[in-house]
């Protein structure tokens, strides 16, 4: 049930008198209906009434409480449920007034498939939808990385594509270096292969005491057989198994654990968090949640695990470094959504409280840097008011860059940043399609078009300032799809490369200016220019790589109906590779196994038809 008042022509002593004692959430918004604050009570006309007796009213909430033009009212059916729906909340709206979380993003884990004949270890960040196990999170790709290289030296199970695996036809490199099998191509029988994969599993379960003991065994058992090779294959696994464990083990704790640790001043906070899995340190992450000057890190890390943990997989117990307002409703509530007890826990000794100090000393160190980083950029967003000639100082900017090969899988990027740096949860990519290759122009124009299209939708903000890589021709085609969309409150500004393509040369083009702006050398805002401008380069390009590496993965096999991955398979194993195929002819690929005259005839036909093109 939603209620809502509209306090600029509404006596608040009497609404207030008609709210309800049950809990719930409220939501407070301003004249122009944007939600400023979203808080949860455990009684509805009690918290909101706080608001309005001015004696007990702090500094942030006077200033809020003065941009109030209308209250809505969410009730709900318990506290918990409240909590839960003001977290969804926050981390939708971000309002102005709440502690919020800016890095929302989904958290890598470690994938083995369990639908393949020989399973495959990968990289995997998103829903769970594949068959198989997932081991994590893990605070970064990078660190699911480290962890997929230090598993392929150990236990030689594939990483590669499906696409790739499906169409080899000889052994790859991974083979050569013996950091594969080859069942690609047969050389490891299924049962030789399933214990390097349940080798694998017991390591990520933490169970490498266990897995130790296992290859211990075998190495007793081989030696003892006289078989000396398999002895010092199994001695030379254990070596390398023990120095993992031993960076990576984590003294007294076996099961999953947290440590939280938060450092809060000048209106600016650090997270730090520790990932402990089954005993292993996964590694740590920072986060810099946008607070208000007089939050505390109490009530930091309050409305931090709120969102962070909302739709996550939540260890058994969280370590932090101050106790919650809340934390018996907040264990309760991750309690309720993990299907098993959740602690929350601020008092600890021994290594567990050298490893919260640890937390507590990188957040402290990470918030001081941040601190020096925003004093530095907020210079160069100054200077780059005065070099622009901009009324406001900006303190939103996108810049767009094209990436392709010889005019093959053109890809676009849209970089943001705002006045505490690089906005990556608000980055964008665009395949670029329909246009002629190469043609850069066209490629600004569609992007500019698609991702200002969404800004009118209200998909993001609008920027300040729109950067452009390129010169009067790309400056030219943002102007015209901004025009076509009646947006005509953004400033365009293109960078052209200058003599030589050197660094601080470039030519700054203003929309509706024959010459390049005059810059004063040595401009704080050129090295903001730069820097916006060699990221949108760096994500254009990373964006460009995928899409032709996914592409070139892809075998032509692929599409043709009627062809599974067996069959697929036979045809590339039999005629030597994709090659021998194309030049097989009907009756050819008939005497393959599985192949039929009808499929053979549309196999044939689908190389020889493009080939007559």
């Amino acid at each position: 049930m939603t209620e809502s008042a509209d306090l600029s022509g509404f006596d608040v002593k009497a609404f207030l008198k008609t709210l309800t004692q049950r809990p719930g959430i409220y939501r407070m918004l301003d004249a122009n209906a944007e939600i400023i604050y979203i808080g949860k009570a455990k009684n509805l006309k009690n918290r909101v009434s706080s608001y309005f007796r001015g004696n007990a009213v702090s500094p942030k909430q006077q200033a809020m409480v003065a941009r109030i033009a209308a209250i809505e009212v969410t009730v709900t059916h318990t506290e918990g449920e409240a909590l839960l729906l003001e977290s969804q909340l926050i981390k939708r709206h971000k309002p102005r007034y709440n502690i919020s979380l800016r890095d929302d993003k989904s958290y890598p884990y470690v994938f083995i498939s369990s639908f393949h004949d020989f399973p495959q270890l990968s990289f995997h960040r998103g829903a769970k939808k594949r068959r198989g196990r997932y081991f994590g999170p893990y605070p970064s790709a990078s660190a699911v990385k480290e962890t997929l290289k230090l598993l392929q030296k150990i236990f030689p199970v594939r990483q590669c594509e499906d696409a790739y695996y499906n169409a080899r036809s000889r052994p790859c490199l991974q083979y050569q270096i013996e950091r594969c099998t080859a069942p690609c191509v047969g050389l490891v029988g299924k049962e030789a292969y399933a214990a390097d994969v349940e080798n694998t599993i017991l390591f990520l379960e933490g169970k490498g005491g266990l897995l130790i003991d296992n290859l211990v065994a075998k190495m007793e058992a081989a030696s003892a057989e006289l078989e000396f090779e398999a002895a010092a294959f199994y001695r030379d696994q254990i070596g390398r198994l023990r120095a993992v464990l031993e960076k990576q083990c984590v003294e007294g704790e076996k099961g999953d654990v947290d440590i939280v640790a938060c450092a809060a001043k000048a209106g600016a906070a650090c997270v730090q968090v520790f990932f402990i899995r089954a005993g292993q340190n996964l590694g740590n992450r920072q986060f810099f949640p946008k607070i208000g000057d007089d939050d505390g890190p109490a009530e930091i890390l309050q409305a931090f695990i709120a969102q962070f943990y909302l739709d996550k997989t939540v260890p058994a117990e969280l370590i932090v470094s101050h106790q919650p307002p809340e934390a018996e409703l907040l264990a309760e509530v991750l309690g309720e959504q993990a299907k098993r007890a959740v602690a929350i826990s601020a008092s600890v000794r021994g290594e567990r409280a050298k490893w919260l100090q640890m937390a507590t000393t990188n957040a402290e160190s990470a918030l001081n840097v941040k601190l020096a980083d925003q004093q530095g950029l907020f210079g160069r967003f100054l200077s780059l008011q005065q070099e622009l000639h901009c009324p406001e100082t900006p303190s939103r900017l996108e810049c767009f860059d094209i990436s392709h090969t010889l005019g093959e899988q053109t890809v676009a990027s849209c970089v943001v940043f705002d006045r505490n740096g690089p906005v990556k949860s608000d980055y964008r990519r665009f395949n670029i399609e329909g246009v002629t290759g190469g043609d850069d122009y066209a490629a600004i124009h569609q992007a500019v078009f698609r991702r200002f299209k969404r800004q009118k939708q209200g998909e993001h903000p609008a920027p300040d300032i729109l950067f452009i890589d390129g010169g009067k021709g790309q400056v030219g085609e943002a102007e015209k799809a901004l025009a076509e969309l009646q947006i005509n409150n953004v400033m365009i500004v293109g960078v052209a490369k200058g003599p030589d393509r050197k660094a601080g040369m470039e030519k700054i083009i203003l929309a509706g200016r024959d010459q390049p702006l005059d810059v004063t050398p040595g401009a704080a805002a050129l090295l903001l220019i730069q820097q916006i401008r060699d990221e949108a380069h760096r994500f254009a390009i990373t964006g460009h790589r995928q899409r032709r590496s996914k592409a070139r993965n892809r075998s032509t096999l692929e599409d043709i109906a009627g062809l599974g991955p067996k069959r697929r398979q036979s045809l590339l194993k039999q005629f030597g590779g994709l090659q021998g195929v194309v030049k097989a002819s009907v009756d050819a690929l008939t005497s393959i196994e599985g192949i039929s005259r009808h499929l053979a005839q549309r196999i044939y036909d689908t190389f020889h038809q493009q080939d007559d093109h």
